[in-house]
């Protein structure tokens, strides 16, 4: 019996969301049924919890990527929570612990936006701090 792990799933799914069960069951040396009866209980156990894609929002016109570290006042951190997910210049948003406690995703047009926005968020109601980097490069 050939064992592979749901890691190596994991990682084919993420390369290629769309990727045909006999591809990943050809490069994994078993059967298609193998790999669609693993995924499937990937999917009830919630470990695969949806499938996405990966876009390249500059060529929708989005020239500036940034990750923006928030510091909030902890009574509003939900209710920012809230807020952050409503706005469209957000792609991604994270709690985290360390530097900030909220990181946004974000893309703009261009970087005039980008300042226009970080004005907005440095004015809402409870944050008190507002770091954007600008992303030069994904590596990886």
């Amino acid at each position: 019996m050939v064992r592979f792990s749901n890691l190596e799933i994991i990682k084919m799914l993420r390369e290629n969301a769309r990727m045909p069960f006999l591809q990943m069951a050809r490069a994994l040396g078993v059967s298609e049924t193998a790999v669609r009866k693993r995924v499937k209980k990937l999917e009830e156990e919630g470990v695969i919890r949806r499938y996405t894609i990966e876009a390249d929002y500059r060529k929708l016109g989005f020239e500036v990527q940034a990750f923006i570290g928030v510091d909030v006042k902890p009574e509003r951190l939900i209710d920012l929570i809230e807020e952050l997910r409503g706005m469209e210049e957000i792609v991604s948003l994270y709690s985290s612990s360390g530097d900030h406690m909220l990181i946004a995703e974000c893309w703009f047009k261009s970087t005039r936006e980008l300042k226009e926005f970080v004005k907005k968020l440095s004015s809402t109601r409870g944050v008190t701090r507002v770091c954007p980097a600008i992303v030069l490069e994904k590596v990886k």
